[in-house]
């Protein structure tokens, strides 16, 4: 669009052009897993079923082999295609599961540098409901997951990372006791982040154990009886008073420093 003006000499004519902006044009091989992305979820590709040989996709999109392979490399990125090599290899539809929730989860909590506070804050609205719909849906093996943390914990005396790992372990359990495979997700990203974002050392002392492993144990209980209320609340407790001890440390640590 242009608009035309004339000087006061009426001798020139200037030409004022309205700039476009900057469009950005997809990569080839972007739309090509885009397409192949769709085709899956749509149910054309069946899970464990192979994509069409890399000869036949390179000629059914006219496009070049290496933008063929990088689409497919997006797609194994994403959780949506296994690719093996060999005379029986190829590209074989895998829908994402808990883990890709899991690792899309984990890398927003890196990348947007989610305060402690708020990763806190976020369990103790999560975990409580995954405590109630664990005691309604639990099956025997769930119990037995759950239990072995619970054990493991126990026999973690001397060892730090032993009781953490079991702790993690614990929380998982029940998370994939309520088998909400979203929640899941969620709890595992959840679970690590807050993991790896405490001093665990200075914080995890032998009243912390004590009162971890009381804990645990009651919800354990409210599980195997499904008690659905009694579950939701006292994982309520827990984690409340988790993120509280943790705050008293963080207080208590800030007065040390000062004083120095």
């Amino acid at each position: 669009m242009s608009q035309e003006r004339n000087t006061d000499s009426g001798a020139a004519t200037v030409r004022k052009f309205v700039r476009l902006p900057h469009i950005e044009v997809p990569k080839a091989s972007d739309v090509l897993a885009d397409t192949l992305r769709e085709r899956i979820l749509a149910g054309d590709f069946p899970e464990h079923t192979a994509l069409p040989p890399e000869r036949d996709l390179v000629e059914q999109a006219q496009m070049s082999r290496t933008t063929v392979r990088e689409a497919l490399r997006i797609l194994e990125a994403q959780g949506f295609v296994r690719l093996k090599t060999g005379r029986a290899g190829g590209a074989f539809v895998s829908l994402p599961g808990e883990e890709s929730v899991a690792s899309t989860v984990s890398m927003f909590i890196q990348g947007r540098r989610i305060r402690r506070e708020t990763l806190l804050e976020t369990r103790e609205a999560l975990e409580p409901m995954l405590a109630r719909l664990a005691a309604k849906r639990r099956t025997d093996a769930d119990l037995e997951r759950i239990e072995a943390a619970n054990a493991a914990m126990a026999r973690s005396a001397d060892s730090l990372s032993g009781f953490l790992q079991a702790n993690v372990d614990w929380h998982v359990g029940v998370a994939e006791a309520s088998h909400n495979d979203l929640l899941v997700g969620f709890m595992s990203a959840l679970s690590r982040a807050i993991y790896l974002s405490t001093e665990n050392r200075s914080f995890v002392d032998d009243s912390i154990r004590k009162a971890t492993a009381r804990a645990h144990e009651a919800i354990t209980k409210a599980i195997r009886d499904q008690d659905e209320v009694s579950a939701a609340r006292r994982m309520s407790k827990h984690v409340h008073a988790y993120a509280s001890a943790i705050k008293l440390v963080e207080d208590r640590d800030e007065i040390d420093v000062s004083a120095e």
